[in-house]
């Protein structure tokens, strides 16, 4: 198969927007579609298990890996690092795999630089207010912290027009079905059906 058998799906929100919960809820409709697993230098959290949720590295390491051009996309949040294997992203699509990256609009913005047919979603909150009500309920972060997370969602909000599509979460079920349609129609693309399908398109005439 070509490196155009699977489909890289881009998904971006501000904090607070649902885009986890959405992304969870489609791998749980659609099991063939991978979370992209992304380097990180900050020490693993309680739970957290190397390769799963991220491959924990060193500073000098990261570094070094990004300079050799492994990285799709890098960051740093917070003093720590965080990338995206451009290595393992080729390998996964090249074997068919559809891989969901969860990154922000700029990191969106690197990726379909490198990879144009890479599908781009953008999760909304109904509005600002329902997104402050979400931050205060969830109770992990100080009235300060959800004052700056509000200002970095205004500042994420004003660049959703540089995705393809938006979905706005206000109805779960309504955003669950809209993100699913979204991933099966990538997969419904002809350059993926065509790697994917290979023999029965030949001998339809199609290739």
């Amino acid at each position: 198969m070509s490196s155009h058998a699977g489909s890289i799906l881009i998904i971006a929100a501000p904090s607070g927007a649902g885009k986890t919960t959405l992304v969870r809820a489609l791998q749980q409709a659609r099991p063939h579609i991978r979370h992209s697993v992304s380097f990180t230098t900050r020490a693993p959290r309680e739970g957290e298990k190397h390769g799963e949720d991220y491959f924990f590295t060193t500073e000098d390491d990261f570094l070094a890996r990004r300079d050799a051009g492994e990285f799709l996309e890098w960051a740093e949040v917070h003093g720590n690092y965080y990338s995206t294997s451009r290595i393992w992203i080729d390998e996964q699509i090249a074997q068919g795999a559809d891989i969901v990256l969860e990154i922000d609009w700029q990191g969106a913005a690197q990726v379909q630089a490198l990879y144009p047919e890479a599908v781009s979603v953008f999760i909304a909150p109904p509005s600002l207010e329902v997104l402050q009500q979400r931050l205060q309920t969830r109770g992990k972060d100080s009235a300060a912290t959800i004052e700056r997370r509000l200002a970095a969602a205004r500042s994420e909000l004003a660049h959703a027009g540089q995705f393809q599509y938006i979905i706005i979460n206000q109805d779960f079920e309504l955003a669950r079905q809209q993100l699913i349609g979204i991933a099966d129609t990538a997969r419904c693309r002809f350059l993926q059906q065509a790697a994917l399908n290979t023999s029965l398109f030949q001998s339809l005439g199609i290739l």
